[in-house]
């Protein structure tokens, strides 16, 4: 089957930051939790031009940059970040094709929470090869998040650590390197409405007044919430990894590099310790808090600039978006004989 490969990836982010300090003064969490259970030192926070289409555009000027390409050369546009986007009811992804002049273009947005990225890899590879006209996609998000977080809310104190960003990939057939070499996916549905902001949506409309005191994320039964969590997402998880590198014909031993969400620091050492690998072959992105979906490409961004990643490694990338999706993607890093 033809390859496709990443030729440019990018990544944005807003100029303030919060630090652990006064993100436990926030919240009435001690600092040393913060920076060791929640594992983070700092976080990206927006301001009022970082809106999550800019942020986007930010990060897929900084990937088309990397790939070296003229934005006409691409073909197809997906807006795969979040659905806390600049408007109500809007493509976001048209807007960033106009601003980065991709005028050759057509866009469509698309989401699957925290497993956005390897889900837009998979429709996208999935757009070129079964389309001759379509030689190169972007992949472009923006988050943000944060904005629904209320830091008096501790039944949802797991997302504390939302900071916000854009990333964006582009990706070519038969470029021959970074190429795809398989993806796989598990939903549960039974998460759809447990964790969400009940204040805005077709659900509760039209709004009140007081409504704009509910835009945060809330969870009804905190306790049943926890149990499928534990029960569910780590299998989940290790199964989408074991499926994405059994479809490249690997196994865990073959991994040189994980590009994992951030989530709670024992819940990443555990991850490590079940698929064999050590800190040398990930990174914690404890600077940067969950990113959302942009999550993986600043792990393999700052993987490149480490030296941890280097032409021939198996980069196993994985998260999992509430409500509940679990995805993964395993990619060859460097040229291959595929071309």
């Amino acid at each position: 089957m033809t390859d496709v490969g990443i030729i440019g990836l990018g990544v944005s982010f807003p100029r303030s930051y919060m630090d652990a300090a006064e993100l436990a003064a926030r919240t009435g969490i001690p600092e040393d939790v913060i920076r060791q259970k929640f594992g983070v030192d700092r976080k990206p926070v927006p301001g009022p031009d970082d809106t999550t289409s800019a942020m986007g555009i930010a990060a897929a000027k900084n990937a088309i940059a990397m790939a070296g390409i003229d934005p006409a050369e691409i073909d197809v546009v997906i807006w795969n970040g979040g659905q806390h986007k600049d408007y109500l009811n809007w493509l976001a992804g048209l807007h960033v094709a106009d601003a980065i002049g991709a005028v050759n273009a057509w866009s469509f947005d698309m989401e699957a929470m925290c497993g956005s990225m390897m889900a837009g890899m998979e429709v996208a590879r999935s757009l070129m090869v079964a389309n001759d006209g379509y030689r190169t996609v972007l992949l472009v998000s923006g988050y943000r998040n944060g904005d629904m977080v209320d830091y008096s809310v501790k039944e949802t104190s797991f997302m504390f650590d939302i900071g916000a960003g854009g990333a964006a990939m582009v990706l070519r057939r038969g470029v021959g390197r970074n190429v795809i070499r398989g993806t796989a996916f598990r939903g549960d549905g039974s998460f759809s409405t447990d964790c969400v902001v009940k204040s805005v949506g077709s659900r509760n409309w039209p709004p009140t007044p007081q409504d704009v005191d509910r835009l945060h994320f809330v969870i009804d039964d905190v306790e049943g919430f926890k149990q499928k969590l534990g029960e569910r997402t780590l299998p989940n998880f290790y199964a989408v990894i074991r499926e994405s590198l059994r479809k490249a014909g690997l196994t865990d031993k073959d991994i040189d590099y994980l590009a994992i969400l951030h989530f709670k620091r024992s819940t990443h050492e555990l991850v490590l310790r079940e698929l064999g690998l050590t800190e040398e072959q990930t990174t914690y992105l404890s600077g940067y808090g969950h990113v959302g979906q942009n999550d993986q490409i600043i792990s393999i961004v700052e993987g490149l600039k480490s030296g941890k990643i280097k032409d021939g490694d198996n980069i196993v990338m994985v998260g999992a978006g509430i409500g509940f999706v679990w995805a993964a993607a395993t990619v060859q890093w460097g040229a291959t004989n595929d071309a």
